[in-house]
């Protein structure tokens, strides 16, 4: 029995251009378009290929950005490759480790301290399948803000504290004293008086030189005012111990020994009395691969020639924001590296490209960034120029040691889990993706119910839920366009549609459903 009078079955054969609301015989435009035709089997999944997350051959693993993280993961990388300090971090021993190995197999092992959560990450870095990792352990351990970017200047003077700290306990020297003899020189402040010429001096330790670069072009000059003389006179006079009374003076910065790796911070981010705040600035200054230190020290002769290894660049013209990413040498086979959180990029021909990152976000204040010799480098985003002691000393071999390999080997086999998962989930989808293809290429041709034929009412949304890609269709259920008496309700004709009754066994069979009360002959 029919409720109500058919529209004409033929009509459902006409070609509109989108389903006709309200005539149950319309089926163009409910969905089928997803599916008739050829169609690329990437079509049947939304599932990434597994093997893009696969670290690439002879290329180096990248690191994660947790949120505001880049400045973390710039330090992280270069001190990566610094291999003097790689090893020596290989070389601390970790009872905790041992106890692990023994007892559980590290199955539960998680780095602890500051030192752990390094080994663990180097050896990561070095023998991953990723083609990048997670440092949240790290950063978790540093109590840092993954949502708040820090000065990463200052952030590289707390850390070489705490590391220098954490490593101070070890009986090995080579573990003990690796921050100094990597990081740390040293300096004397020398103050002179005028009146006597008595001269004192106060020697300090430092890991990195803060040159002022404001009203300089040149490496060298900003070198050259860091050690520049001093005058104390006026309300800022020197209390000379031998004279016993204030004296005008002198005072100027001496430099004693320099480290193997010599960090040079370029102070771009300056207090603005103005405006109360920190500013960016953005203008150029030159550098050169090659730095020697011996005209700037107090006793010459020494071998003072260093190469430029990293550097360290903040991408913006605000203190505030901004993004950091770092320029680094591979000391192993002299090759640049752009180093951008999970994006490694190598550098063509061994040669340093500053190009792409001086040309984001121009200033349109900025003067056109002069052209420089062979060697030389302009850069108005380096904050901060990393050189290593030129050595003839072939580059280290820095051998993972057997707990670390193992927590390495664990790690790679989750990852090799995971890309055997995806990847069959991959083959699953396309597998029913083709069946459902062919399904819906011969069921929809016979979908619609000729004049005189058997015919059955499916609601419009269930037919669509059938024909998404993305979800498996549920049983058969009518009973929303019903009225109490079983019959179909008039009222819900913009919500049913009327097909053939061999295609609606169909349905019922393979996808299930409940009673039938609606059919016609």
């Amino acid at each position: 029995m029919r409720s109500f009078p058919l529209a004409n079955p033929d009509l459902a054969m006409f070609p509109c251009r989108r389903n006709c609301r309200g005539n149950p015989n319309c089926l163009v435009g409910i969905g089928e378009q997803a599916w008739l035709g050829e169609i690329d089997e990437d079509a049947f999944h939304n599932i990434e290929d597994p093997n893009a997350e696969r670290r690439k051959k002879n290329a180096f693993v990248g690191l994660t950005n947790l949120g505001a993280t880049c400045y973390v993961n710039t330090f992280l990388q270069m001190w990566f490759l610094n291999l003097e300090l790689r090893q020596a971090l290989y070389l601390c021993p970790s009872p905790r480790c041992f106890f692990y190995m023994v007892e559980d197999g590290l199955s539960d092992y998680e780095p602890q301290s500051i030192c752990e959560h390094l080994q663990y990450l180097f050896a990561l870095l070095q023998s991953s399948r990723r083609r990048y990792i997670d440092p949240s352990g790290f950063v978790k351990a540093l109590g840092l803000d993954t949502g708040q970017q820090q000065d990463a200047q200052e952030f590289s003077k707390l850390f070489m504290s705490l590391l220098e700290d954490t490593l101070s306990s070890q009986k090995n020297p080579e573990v003990r004293d690796i921050v100094q003899k990597q990081f740390c020189g040293e300096y004397a402040y020398v103050t002179v008086c005028n009146q006597c010429g008595r001269e004192s001096k106060l020697i300090s330790k430092f890991y990195e030189l803060e040159l002022n670069i404001q009203g300089h072009k040149q490496l060298s000059d900003c070198i050259t005012e860091f050690l520049k003389e001093e005058k104390l006179e006026g309300d800022n006079r020197y209390f000379c111990e031998t004279c016993q009374s204030k004296q005008n003076a002198t005072r100027r910065i001496r430099l004693l020994s320099l480290p193997c790796t010599l960090n040079l911070q370029l102070m771009r981010f300056v207090f603005d009395r103005q405006t109360g705040h920190k500013k960016k600035l953005n203008t150029y200054i030159e550098f050169s691969d090659l730095l020697d230190m011996e005209p700037f020290m107090e006793d010459k002769g020494g071998h003072f020639t260093y190469e430029l290894s990293a550097i360290l660049i903040h991408r913006g013209v605000s203190a505030y924001s901004g993004h950091y990413i770092a320029h680094v040498k591979d000391p192993q086979t002299a090759e640049w590296y752009r180093f951008n959180d999970e994006e490694i990029e190598k550098m063509e021909g061994k040669k340093l490209q500053l190009g792409a990152e001086e040309d984001l976000e121009p200033s349109k204040s900025q003067a056109r960034k002069p052209k420089g010799g062979k060697g030389v480098y302009r850069s108005r985003n380096a904050y901060m120029l990393v050189y290593r002691l030129q050595s003839r000393a072939k580059s280290l071999t820095t051998d993972i040691p057997a707990f670390l390999k193992e927590l390495v080997e664990r790690d790679n086999s989750k990852f090799e889990e995971w890309c055997a998962e995806m990847a069959e989930m991959r083959q699953q989808s396309v597998a029913r993706g083709k069946v459902k293809h062919e399904e819906v290429k011969e069921l929809y041709q016979k979908l619609p119910a000729k004049a005189g034929d058997p015919y059955d009412f499916v609601s419009l949304e269930w037919l669509q839920q059938w024909l998404d890609e993305a979800a498996a269709p549920k049983p058969v259920d009518n009973r929303p366009c019903l009225c109490p008496h079983g019959k179909l309700n008039p009222d819900k004709v913009p919500a049913i549609k009327r097909v053939s009754a061999t295609v609606a066994d169909y349905f019922y069979q393979r996808y299930g459903g409940g009673v039938r009360p609606i059919s016609g002959h």
